[in-house]
């Protein structure tokens, strides 16, 4: 697979402390790569520097065989979509859209029809002459996406762009991003603290913790094989047990519960009705809480002061991680 951005050995201090402390990280033509960790873990200052809005204080950024690194942002061949979508609130959507085109030297006539059928392509083209303060997030969040677009970038970053709208508005987003990608083919770099988004986005995910990149991987093979403690608790819920002197990484999905027998005996503490889910929390000791997650229409449910039998179906050997 021949790589079409590459982060080579990319560092930046802020004084002494290391925002991003030598990363590398190597990125195809046409994937799709989630950038994830908690706040302050360097993932919006690695998307800052890919985009030309943070200098490195080393290392080098090749983007389809160019050294970009030193290039501004105006020239360099990446757009960002923005937390807060950077919108003009003076302009309509149409003039939002074709902006960054009087840049780049096209008619008048030309950017309007580029950019008709880019409102057409993002489901907007009854919004044209709307001011943008009048649509909604979702709609800004599609006019932020067709700006950027149209200017066909070699590499689109998106910082959070969903982090401010309603869970239910992100989950049809979310899928709605994940389309147009595969579509048009477009290299993404996508930045996010929500574990859900990257699980359901990504080609392969970045999980980020203190500057450095944790581990690299498609989602499901993070989610199912962390390769670190931190990844494990980071990425979803897991309960970390030792056995017989060994660190086991059981997900909560993956525990049951019995009035019969199991591995542990314990009383259950605490119930949590999430829809379809219900979480378990079993006390088995006092330095020992394990979750289980059941289907809420399951048959068998247990009452919070209940003693019950815990036990797994799969587990992961975490080792010294």
């Amino acid at each position: 697979m021949t790589m079409f951005l590459e982060l080579r050995a990319l560092r930046k201090l802020y004084g002494r402390a290391a925002a991003v402390d030598g990363l590398d990280l190597a990125v195809a033509k046409g994937e799709f790569v989630c950038v994830l960790g908690p706040s302050g873990c360097g993932k919006t200052t690695t998307i800052g520097m890919v985009g030309g809005f943070v200098t490195p204080s080393q290392g080098r950024i090749m983007l389809d065989g160019e050294d970009v690194t030193a290039l501004p942002p105006n020239v360099r061949p990446t757009c960002t979509v923005f937390q807060n979508y950077a919108l003009f609130p003076h302009l309509s959507v149409l003039k939002n859209v074709i902006y960054g085109l009087k840049f780049r030297k096209v008619s008048a006539k030309q950017a309007r029809l580029a950019g008709e059928a880019m409102l057409d392509t993002m489901g907007l083209p009854g919004l044209r002459d709307r001011r943008v303060t009048d649509l909604s997030g979702g709609e800004q969040q599609r006019v932020a996406l067709a700006r950027a677009l149209i200017l066909r970038p070699k590499v689109l970053l998106l910082d959070e762009p969903l982090s401010n709208l309603d869970a239910r508005l992100r989950f049809t987003l979310r899928k709605e991003i994940r389309e147009l990608q595969t579509r048009l083919g477009i290299t993404m770099l996508y930045v996010t603290h929500d574990q859900e988004e990257a699980l359901g986005l990504a080609d392969r995910m970045v999980v980020m913790n203190a500057g450095r990149i944790e581990q690299i991987g498609a989602p499901e093979e993070v989610y199912t094989r962390p390769a670190t403690a931190f990844v494990a608790r980071f990425l979803g819920r897991a309960n970390l047990i030792r056995e017989g002197g060994r660190p086991l990484l059981v997900r909560p999905e993956d525990m049951t519960l019995s009035r019969q027998s199991g591995r542990y005996r314990g009383i259950v503490a605490h119930r949590q009705f999430s829809g379809p889910i219900t979480t378990y929390f079993v006390d088995v000791d006092q330095s020992l809480q394990l979750e289980v997650d059941m289907l809420s229409n399951a048959d068998a449910r247990h009452s919070v002061g209940e003693a019950v039998y815990v036990d797994w179906r799969r587990d992961l050997d975490m080792g010294d991680g």
